[in-house]
């Protein structure tokens, strides 16, 4: 399976291509300055997606290693935030660093599979430290939603993008 962009596939390759897709929810103006509300896909589209065989899946990759100057760390998270298109945000240290984002798989396995290849398939192109995975948690788009609604669980990405701890 290989990552990219829509369209079509490089002549004779008969892979999957991973393509980015929305996370389920859209914001919406709710006519008071500033604040807007989140409403949930329609059953239609959420009966689409398990019908083309795919599922949202929410990821945290949790990886650690000796350590590297922050200013590298950080600069290797950005370019792997460029590289992956489902990317939501990362928190990083000297010596570990947590990504979290949204994966398109068929089921569980899958998004799992995928998820542990992450960081080895970008180690070299996003200059990423030499770390290994420490933790990985894979839960589906219903289960994430529900968590965020019941007040536990992580919340949800707000601030987008590379931070420290």
């Amino acid at each position: 399976m290989r990552r990219g962009r829509p369209g079509v596939s490089p002549r004779g390759t008969a892979e999957r291509t991973l393509v980015s897709v929305d996370s389920g929810m859209t914001a919406t103006a709710t006519g008071t300055a500033g604040t807007t509300s989140a409403t949930s896909r329609t059953d239609s589209d959420q009966q689409a997606d398990e019908h083309n065989g795919s599922r949202l899946w929410h990821i945290t990759l949790c990886v650690s290693g000796p350590q590297v100057p922050l200013a590298e760390v950080r600069r290797g998270l950005e370019q792997l935030a460029h590289d992956h298109p489902f990317f939501l945000t990362s928190r990083y240290a000297v010596d570990h660093a947590e990504i979290r984002y949204w994966e398109e798989a068929r089921d569980l396995h899958d998004a799992a599979a995928i998820a542990l290849r992450l960081w080895g398939e970008h180690r070299s192109t996003a200059k990423l430290p030499p770390w290994e995975t420490v933790g990985l948690e894979v839960i589906d788009r219903a289960t994430y939603h529900q968590r965020i609604a019941e007040g536990y669980g992580p919340a949800p990405a707000a601030p987008v993008g590379v931070h420290p701890f």
